[in-house]
């Protein structure tokens, strides 16, 4: 089914333009002041996945495991038949034989174990490569849509996927989210979404200008309007459908991918309306500044 979506996009992004703005600036703020919150991936320690045999609450493994005196405060996290133990520091083997005995003998005498340690080098190490491939993805995308439309088109794009990253980065450093090697997946994905949807209605942009008289200012933002309404359909068929199975593997997924489906249910949700509200009246914006063309003078002839 079709909808007519015949709205002033333009006129209206300057609230989204708002709503951005606060939230970046609140997200710099945090990240200043918070940073993130790293989990074992990118900080050294120790992560034990413990498969039960019967329910167990955090409040009877609580005094179990810190009674054993491995690590300063460690992180527990209680899933279906499954329990999540983090130690800021790297368990020895004595240690880690310490802790499967205490939890099989006062818990839990069927459970099964898998222990992931990751030293500090190695920690600083995969740092440094997510960074990596963040800003190499970044500058592929920049060179891409440069020879594919203009430079224009390539700074509003490049803007938008970086206000669609850096937004869902805010948002888990406000709120304390774990950060893990799953989530800058996420990032990268959303990336990849944010900009599929901003070069669909470019394209429209380019094939409307092409074919259209421009005989006043106003007219390009006709365009622009026209070629969003034409492809809002589509955007949201997509993003929606996605949306959807994010949704469920948030709700019914596994606890070590829920925090990959969060960051992508906000990916997705910013993607989805900076590629209208902040791409688009921002390529507006670049090209209403263009200098016109000096016009060449005609030949007389003698």
């Amino acid at each position: 089914m079709r909808f007519k979506w015949n709205y002033d996009f333009v006129k209206i992004s300057k609230y989204f333009y708002t709503f951005s703005i606060i939230l970046i600036v609140l997200g710099i703020l945090s990240l200043a002041i918070f940073k993130l919150n790293y989990g074992v991936d990118f900080r050294s320690g120790s992560n034990v996945d413990v498969t039960l045999t019967k329910p167990i609450t955090e409040a009877q493994a609580k005094p179990v495991i810190e009674a054993l005196k491995l690590s300063d405060d460690p992180s527990i996290t209680i899933g279906d038949g499954r329990m999540n133990v983090r130690f800021e520091k790297v368990l020895s083997d004595t240690q880690e034989n310490q802790f499967k005995q205490a939890f099989t003998k006062q818990l839990d005498s069927g459970a099964s174990f898998e222990v992931n340690t990751v030293d500090p080098a190695i920690a600083q190490e995969l740092e440094r490569n997510a960074l990596w491939a963040v800003l190499a993805a970044s500058l592929g995308i920049i060179i891409y849509i440069t020879i594919r439309f203009e430079w224009r088109f390539a700074v509003a794009a490049v803007v938008a996927m970086l206000h669609d990253a850096f937004i869902v980065i805010a948002i888990f450093s406000i709120f304390r989210l774990e950060v893990d090697l799953t989530f800058i997946t996420a990032i990268l994905t959303i990336i990849g979404y944010s900009l599929n949807d901003t070069v669909v209605i470019f394209d429209r942009i380019r094939e409307n200008l092409r074919f259209s008289k421009q005989k006043k200012t106003g007219d390009v933002k006709t365009i622009v309007n026209n070629s969003i309404s034409q492809t809002m359909t589509r955007s949201l068929n997509t993003v929606l459908t996605v949306f959807i199975a994010c949704v469920c593997l948030f709700i019914f997924g596994s606890e070590s991918i829920r925090m990959f489906s969060l960051a992508m249910i906000l990916g997705l949700v910013f993607g989805a309306y900076s590629s209208v509200f902040i791409a688009s009246p921002l390529w507006l914006l670049l090209k209403n500044r263009q200098k016109p063309k000096a016009k060449t003078p005609s030949k007389t002839t003698a």
